[in-house]
């Protein structure tokens, strides 16, 4: 489902995922960063049902 721009256009918006993560990392909150549908920029959100988080690689393993 996509965001309204009414929505959008009232929502905190930062230029970089880097910026998005240095506003994270300035509150207790667990909050993780995302790109808007509409506007392209990133965002902060605590929302976390139907979201993916991407794993980290895999270290280790099966070396032949």
């Amino acid at each position: 489902m996509r965001t309204r721009l009414s929505v959008c256009a009232r929502k905190r918006r930062f230029g970089t995922d880097a910026e998005a993560l240095a506003a994270a990392g300035e509150t207790e909150a667990d909050l993780r960063h995302y790109r808007c549908d509409r506007c392209g920029a990133y965002r902060l959100t605590s929302r976390r049902k139907g979201k993916r988080i991407p794993r980290p690689p895999a270290t280790g393993g099966l070396a032949r």
